[in-house]
């Protein structure tokens, strides 16, 4: 049965090829797919049987179900979310920067193929720059942003105060009012702000562009 495609996601196609294009020049692999199910195939399809594999906070890959995935398939894990106390979360946190395999999503991503991301603690954007043999970067099309500049503006007003949301702990002005203040609260999520212009070394960064408004 032929679905026919919305005006945005017509948009996505072509973006997503231009997108793709933009990150290869950069020394990123990268691949634009449709949906959910490609994208999930295309993640098995680069991990070899035989890696350790970690993962950063990120609702992408929650919402691909990429976590239960990788326990069904019997691969090798390191799940902070299994500590059994904050200590042992920390030093699994800290022999994910180790692992062969790191999938995480991403804040932002600029047409000419620039990576954006915020951090609280640091170990996701530590873990993508250095450390894991291999990066998979999971980002639906909404994470597209014209330029360089509309991916920051991107990733410090609409992704942290966003995600603010999920933490109802959390005490800094976004979480109460949405809009981000560039505050400098104890519970700011956003202590590290990195850009990444280009895979080092070439192909280390794998870049998965989803045709749908996927994560925050």
């Amino acid at each position: 049965m032929n679905t026919v495609k919305t005006p945005m996601e017509i948009r996505y196609d072509k973006l997503g090829a231009k997108t793709v294009k933009a990150l290869k020049s950069r020394f990123f692999e990268a691949w634009y797919v449709d949906n959910e199910g490609e994208a999930l195939e295309n993640v098995f399809e680069l991990i070899p049987k035989d890696h350790v594999v970690s993962w950063g906070g990120s609702l992408t890959v929650a919402g691909l179900g990429v976590q239960k995935s990788l326990k069904e398939r019997g691969y090798k894990v390191i799940d902070r979310d299994t500590a059994a106390n904050p200590e042992e979360r920390l030093e699994m946190m800290r022999k994910a920067l180790l692992c062969d395999t790191y999938i995480s999503g991403v804040n932002a991503i600029s047409e000419d193929g620039q990576l954006v991301n915020i951090d609280g603690y640091g170990n996701r954007v530590a873990a993508t720059i250095f450390g894991p043999k291999q990066v998979i970067i999971l980002a639906g099309m909404n994470k597209v942003a014209k330029t360089l500049n509309d991916a920051m503006t991107r990733a410090q007003t609409i992704a942290a105060p966003a995600n603010t949301q999920r933490f109802p702990d959390l005490k800094t002005p976004c979480a109460e009012t949405g809009s981000c203040a560039d505050c400098k609260s104890p519970d700011s999520i956003c202590s590290f702000i990195v850009t990444i212009r280009a895979s080092k070394p070439a192909g280390r960064i794998k870049v998965i562009l989803i045709g749908k408004d996927f994560g925050l």
